[in-house]
């Protein structure tokens, strides 16, 4: 490490030649990150940013730029001045007499300019399945995996570097959300038409949104009112074969040269109980949900202005549809209830010094209220949760190679608890309280020595009301030495407050009793990475291969266990052992003009102690292959895409013995595939696509134990591994003014 800093200290003082800036984009006005900047006949070059800027310093007996991007024109710049601001814009095919041939965007794209290993996923990609909700973005990633919590609420679950979602920090536009009790039920709170796009970053992060991102970060950007490209008016209807109807529908009205304002509406009702495998249990829970935004936009000359405000409401009923087959009683049924209420509002506001410098100060601030009332049989669990958050940033430039971020931030989470552990109704609900409240301030600065190499180094500062003085300090260096290959490393820390019941709650349904520590710790942990992306010429297109290697080390943690005892879920404090190793190595290539093709394959070894035993973590899988093939004709009127992905087998949690001396369930859970597709026909303002889930039609066997008898001691719809649903068919409506 030393030997890096030296490295860093003696180019800091390195000769500064002239530089020229600019931004790429696209026909539209959309910003191209990711895009080639060289100069001819040298390996001098950079990638353009997220925003489509870049900088490259101008040598002395060359003249020529060219910018490049797969699939799109190059464009050659002579460039006179030492000092030369430009604004590209790169063309999508070539344009002929009469007819049109155009080549399509990629979809997902690893950000060659960023520090961090970061993917991200456009709105292109996010048209390539039916992405009712951010639970359902992630089909054709390999990176994200989301699976059911349990067999009864429908709850989904993210999983990054094979760990829980709990362990990646979820922001929308770079501000934390769906925290605590909105966790379990996260994903279906964020309606797929209103994203723009989704950026997936593995490991420590950036310290600039805090502390809590272990894994790795999800940040979801909205529909915006002031962009360019932002839609006057855009619809989107669907409906699936599961008797699932969804509209949404968003207006954007420019009401001056600075002023915008945008109103963003989604409603969605799965009216019909399923009941596929005649266990007596829905497969899929009856969700009914109204979702609106309104927001504003102000962009001045230096003072720029966000704010919104948003509503939600869902109702979410499952359990029992009847007694089912070989029932032992055919009493009460068993039902499953959650009702939520979730309001946000937020506002960013920014002042700009200095544009060339990027000299800025921001305030963010939002406010969050979640309301929940769940029922599982006859145990309860309702939260009211209040949070807010407030950050203050600084960021410049000093120059071309030194910039510095920093800032101050708080974070307040209070929850009013009312739950009942068990189904005995004669039994009064337990009341609880909690709050932790944040402050805390960082600091980064990050070193670029011409785009080709980059450190940014960062460390935190916080305390808590709970667990006092905690420092979080984070490492990313990403060295490429031409433009072909990328190296990155990072290592950081993380760490995250754990809210049991509120992250917790769907484990309820089942006749488990629960056991908490009195005095759960702050969990925290170590993150290492390592990655290699590069950029192979082959037949005249860019072969993209990319591996990496990513190791999570817990020194504390909140452990959920389900071994030691088949009859109760206890959650204690880390006494031993847990980590995470996650090799994934991941190639696309364009086979032919409108074709391409991605393989990825991810190799997991997830193992945490239980009650003093080093184990495999489980109902976690143990590898995942995937391939990805998506083609376009060649004037964009029709877009078919299919994916298919194999899960590997993985270890289920401690079984137990029967009166006959058979096991409850098996010890491991075997390998099974799903396949997905979707046919999409483009019109002028509108488009049709119609696709289907799971259609190998994999469903899990008997996903809830004793499903029969889901008042007696053995019930348990938390052993979930796979689909509970096979497949689905299902047709949309696309709109766009």
């Amino acid at each position: 490490m030393k030997h890096i800093f030296l490295l860093v200290f003696l180019f800091s003082f390195q000769f500064i030649q002239a530089q020229i800036t600019g931004v790429v984009k696209d026909a539209a006005g959309e910003p191209v990150p990711g895009a080639n900047v060289f100069w001819m006949d040298t390996t001098d070059g950079v990638t353009t940013g997220e925003d489509g800027n870049f900088s490259i310093q101008k040598p002395a007996r060359n003249h020529i730029l060219v910018i490049s991007f797969v699939g799109f024109e190059n464009d050659t710049i002579h460039v006179d001045k030492s000092d030369q601001k430009l604004d590209v814009v790169l063309h999508e095919g070539m344009e002929l007499s009469e007819v049109n041939v155009t080549s399509r965007k990629l979809g997902t794209m690893k950000l060659r300019g960023s520090v961090i290993n970061e993917d991200m996923i456009s709105s292109a990609e996010l048209t390539r399945a039916a992405c009712c909700n951010l639970g359902e973005s992630f089909v054709t990633n390999p990176s994200v995996d989301v699976s059911y919590s349990d067999a009864a609420t429908g709850a989904k679950q993210i999983k990054l570097l094979g760990l829980s979602g709990m362990y990646v920090q979820m922001l929308t536009e770079n501000i934390p959300n769906f925290r605590g009790a909105a966790a379990p039920y996260s994903l279906g709170y964020v309606p797929g038409p209103w994203m723009q796009s989704i950026q997936v970053s593995k490991g420590s992060s950036s310290v600039k949104n805090g502390y809590e991102s272990i894994t790795g970060q999800i940040n979801v950007e909205f529909k915006k009112p002031h962009l360019p490209e932002a839609d006057r008016v855009s619809a989107n209807l669907f409906a699936a074969s599961t008797n699932r109807y969804e509209a949404n529908a968003d207006a954007t009205v420019n009401l001056s040269k600075r002023w915008s304002t945008s109103l963003l509406a989604h409603y969605e009702n799965e009216t019909k109980s399923h009941d596929s495998n005649h266990d007596g249990f829905a497969d899929i829970p009856r969700v009914e949900q109204y979702n609106f935004w309104n927001r504003w936009a102000y962009m001045g000359d230096r003072y720029v202005f966000q704010a919104g405000i948003k509503a939600l409401h869902e109702t979410r009923n499952s359990g029992q549809v009847t007694h089912g087959h070989g029932a032992t009683s055919a009493g009460e049924l068993y039902n499953v209830g959650v009702k939520t209420n979730r309001y946000e509002a937020f506002t960013k506001n920014a002042y700009i010094f200095d544009r060339e410098k990027n000299t800025n100060l921001a305030l963010i601030l939002q406010g969050v209220l979640h309301n929940q009332d769940a029922t599982y049989g006859h145990k309860l669990y309702n939260v009211d949760q209040s949070n807010f958050y407030a950050s203050l940033l600084f960021e410049t430039e000093f120059t071309k190679q030194h910039s510095l971020s920093t800032g101050l931030s708080f974070n307040y989470d209070g929850y009013n608890q009312r739950y009942r552990l068990s189904n005995q109704t004669d039994a009064g609900l337990t009341k609880d309280f909690v709050k932790e409240s944040v402050p805390g301030a960082y600091v980064q600065y990050t070193f670029n020595m011409n785009d080709q190499l980059k450190l940014m180094a960062g460390i935190r500062g916080d305390y808590s009301c709970k667990y006092g003085f905690f420092v979080t300090p984070r490492i990313h260096i990403k060295y490429n030495p031409n433009e072909y290959i990328q190296f990155r490393l990072s290592a950081g820390k993380g760490y995250r407050s754990s809210y049991i019941l509120a992250e917790n709650n769907y484990l309820l349904a089942s006749s488990r009793k629960v056991r908490i520590t009195p005095d759960p710790e702050q969990e925290e942990a170590w993150n290492y990475g390592a990655s290699v992306a590069t950029y192979l010429p082959l037949f005249g297109k860019t072969l993209n291969v990319n591996v990496e290697y990513y190791y999570t080390n817990f020194l504390k943690q909140v452990v959920v266990d389900m071994d030691s005892n088949p009859h109760e879920v206890a959650f204690y404090n880390l006494d031993g052992r847990s980590y995470s190793h996650v090799f994934q190595a991941e190639a696309s290539y364009p086979f032919f003009k409108g074709f391409t093709l991605t393989a990825a394959y991810r190799l997991m070894d997830v193992k945490v102690t239980y009650n003093g035993k080093l184990s495999e973590k489980p109902l976690t899988g143990r590898y995942k292959g995937m391939l990805t093939a998506s083609y376009q004709t060649p004037l964009g009127i029709w877009q078919f895409d299919a994916t298919l992905q194999q899960d590997g087998g993985g270890r289920m949690p401690e079984p137990y013995a029967l009166a006959d001396g058979s096991l409850s369930w098996s010890r491991r859970y075997g390998s099974f595939r799903q396949l997905s597709a979707q046919v999409t026909r483009y019109f002028r303002h509108w488009s049709v696509y119609v696709g289907g889930e799971n259609l190998t039609d994999f469903k899990q066997k008997n996903p809830i134990i004793d499903a029969s008898n889901p008042w007696g001691e053995n019930f348990d719809a938390t052993m979930i591994w796979g689909p509970m649903h096979g497949a689905k068919a299902y047709v949309g409506l696309r709109f766009n003014l």
